[in-house]
């Protein structure tokens, strides 16, 4: 099932992975401080026609940091305050940003688990999961969309060997950028 590009107004929302899809990831760790946090070229400008599109942008992140007790919870929103700081200054926004911590890969808030998702659409009533776009770097960010009833985008940015087709993806795009170039542009 593909979305109809064309059909995305402001109705929709977009769910997004952060690291390997916003930021560059850190191989083998974790982001534990902003001076770490590095932006992909041309993810602020994605953000920024997002912006223009969709009701409601919402990051969802798998932060087992915390959990392992290698970051605080207040290191992660430092983190996140910082990212949006930068976002909002070229022009985009990011609603809300939702994290799980846990070390148990079946906790419900844990991806491919849609708990994030519902909590999303808790504190966003008016959040359609069926109009909905989940954009990540990995198949358990497509699995989690699927799980929540989202459309799926995949980025090649970490992994660009990925098998095609695959069920749990929609779309393909090389960055978040293209991604966004091909909503703009539709």
């Amino acid at each position: 099932m593909t979305p109809d590009l064309q059909t995305i107004d402001k109705s929709w929302t977009l769910f997004l992975d952060r690291d390997g899809v916003i930021n560059h990831e850190k191989e083998d760790s974790y982001i534990f401080h902003y001076d770490e946090f590095v932006f992909y070229d041309n993810s602020l400008k994605a953000l920024q026609l997002f912006a223009k599109v969709f009701s409601h942008i919402i990051v969802v992140t798998n932060q087992r940091g915390v959990g392992k007790g290698l970051m605080t919870e207040a290191d992660l929103h430092a983190i996140h305050l910082a990212m949006k700081g930068e976002v909002v200054a070229a022009g985009g926004r990011i609603d809300s940003i939702y994290f799980a911590d846990s070390l148990s890969n079946d906790h419900p808030d844990r991806k491919p688990q849609p708990g994030m998702a519902f909590a999303a659409q808790k504190d966003f009533p008016e959040i359609q999961l069926s109009r909905s776009i989940m954009v990540g770097n990995n198949i358990s960010d497509m699995e989690f969309g699927r799980n929540a009833g989202m459309y799926t985008v995949f980025l090649q940015t970490t992994s660009p060997d990925q098998p095609l087709p695959h069920p749990a993806i929609d779309l393909v795009f090389p960055t978040l950028y293209d991604f966004a170039k091909a909503l703009h542009l539709s």
